[in-house]
């Protein structure tokens, strides 16, 4: 009597965890969709690093995939899927539009324009790479303004680090503070 309990009591517990909100609910993914579950905060982290060698900027910003395409969409006025792209060449400047339009840099005082490398899917977040070219010297001053999802969410956090000739600083910049100023 106790085994066949048992099994019962497994057998149930399995239907209500695969089949709760009329659909499968898999770990990790909202209940009956599949696609990732929504996350309860609201960030972005940017990297930028120095490339002595190069004589580069480099700048890989990491954002959740679903804010992005929101956002995306809401700037295209048409729906954004960067999971399965219908038009891969309209996804990429789509993405470096978006990016390009939140996000500008100075370097010692002076505007620079950000050459868009690609961008990635990683899981649930999309992380996109710019550099800038030419820099004749190791910056000493690199000021950030970024609004970068503040037209959706008033809880945004965008974290920035950057890294010159190996001293790295970070800041992070709060809805709605849009300007950051990093000095080596």
């Amino acid at each position: 009597m106790a085994a066949s309990f048992y099994k019962w009591f497994g057998v149930i517990c399995l239907n209500m965890f695969l089949f709760s909100s009329g659909g499968w609910n898999i770990p990790g993914t909202a209940p009956a969709t599949g696609k990732p579950e929504i996350h309860p905060f609201y960030v972005s982290v940017t990297e930028m690093e120095y490339n002595a060698t190069d004589k580069t900027l480099e700048i890989a910003c990491k954002v959740f995939t679903d804010d992005f395409e929101k956002a995306m969409t809401k700037s295209n006025n048409t729906k954004v899927d960067l999971y399965k792209p219908k038009d891969s060449a309209l996804i990429q400047k789509q993405v470096a539009d978006y990016l390009r339009n939140h996000f500008q840099l100075k370097v010692d005082g002076k505007p620079v324009a950000l050459e868009y490398i690609g961008h990635e899917i990683e899981e649930q977040s999309t992380w996109s790479y710019f550099q800038v070219n030419k820099l004749n010297t190791a910056p000493h001053k690199v000021e950030i303004t970024s609004n970068v999802f503040f037209e959706m969410y008033d809880k945004q956090i965008n974290i920035f680090h950057v890294t010159v000739n190996g001293t790295r600083k970070s800041t992070k910049l709060d809805y709605p503070a849009t300007n950051a100023v990093f000095e080596f």
